[in-house]
């Protein structure tokens, strides 16, 4: 079952700049295609509040810079439980630039 979240009602600014997905070698972690991955920090706003959550896609690099307003693409939350942690992991499809907003004059 995937775990898709509603975008709706939120805003995304890009926070840090796209770097590889390492495995525990330190190698940049492929799919299950033979993409290689990326993550994106992000800020996640809404009416309750910010999160700040990291995005992994695959693929191409996201051409995303830090301030960038984005909209994840089929977000994709992924609980995970390993030796005693826990967590959640986040996936898109891409990453779509929104246009910066307009300042008040």
């Amino acid at each position: 079952m995937r775990l898709l979240v509603n975008m709706s009602d939120k805003q995304c600014q890009v926070s840090k700049a796209a770097t590889e997905k390492l495995d525990g070698e330190k190698r940049q972690k492929r799919n299950r295609d033979g993409l290689p991955m990326w993550t994106v920090q992000m800020i996640v706003l809404d009416s309750t509040g910010a999160e700040v959550i990291n995005v992994t896609t695959a693929g191409e690099k996201p051409d995303v810079t830090v301030g960038q307003p984005v909209t994840p693409v089929e977000l994709e939350a992924l609980p995970w439980n390993t030796n005693g942690k826990h967590g959640v992991a986040y996936r898109a499809v891409e990453l779509k630039k929104l246009p910066a907003p307009k300042n008040a004059a």
